[in-house]
């Protein structure tokens, strides 16, 4: 017959096998996923979902009363809680970036600022030479109409 005693060095590595085991899981539930950055996206309602927003429903940039305002990146499709909700408040619907720290999917806001993209309205554009579909070298100056110039860029949508 076999027998073991409890305070055998045979039993005590078992125990530390088993704890050590256990160790690294019991970290993986306090998942402490706090990061410091930026993040870009339009502020929508969060009573609106990823789906809705990546529609671009017109509901996700209403008022509802009770829900705050999350930011949806389109660039990953997620959705982020913000706080303080003070900072934002003002800005449904707007294109914005954010920077503050991450902590799960809540961003901890440290500054905001509007996003524009383009020049605005009335605002001369800069000087530029490209060439056109056909290979000619095209500026300002040549595209220049009586009325002004409308200028449109567009990305490719295969590449």
């Amino acid at each position: 017959m076999l027998t073991v005693r409890t305070d055998s060095p045979t039993k005590r590595f078992l125990y530390l096998v088993a704890l050590l085991s256990i160790a690294p899981l019991a970290g993986a539930g306090q998942n402490n996923t706090t990061k410091s950055g930026s993040w870009s996206g339009i502020l929508v309602s969060s009573s609106c979902n990823a789906d809705e927003a990546f529609a671009e429903s017109p509901e996700c940039t209403k008022n509802v009363p009770g829900a705050k305002l999350s930011l949806y990146d389109d660039t990953n499709r997620i959705m982020y809680g913000l706080e303080p909700q003070e900072s934002v408040v003002a800005h449904l619907g707007d294109t914005v970036t954010v920077r503050g720290t991450l902590d799960d999917n809540i961003i901890r806001i440290a500054s905001i600022e509007l996003m524009s993209i383009g020049i605005a309205v009335g605002q001369r554009a800069p000087a530029f030479s490209l060439r056109d579909q056909f290979g000619r070298v095209q500026t300002l100056d040549t595209l220049k109409g009586g009325n002004g110039t409308v200028l449109l860029f567009f990305r490719s949508a295969d590449w």
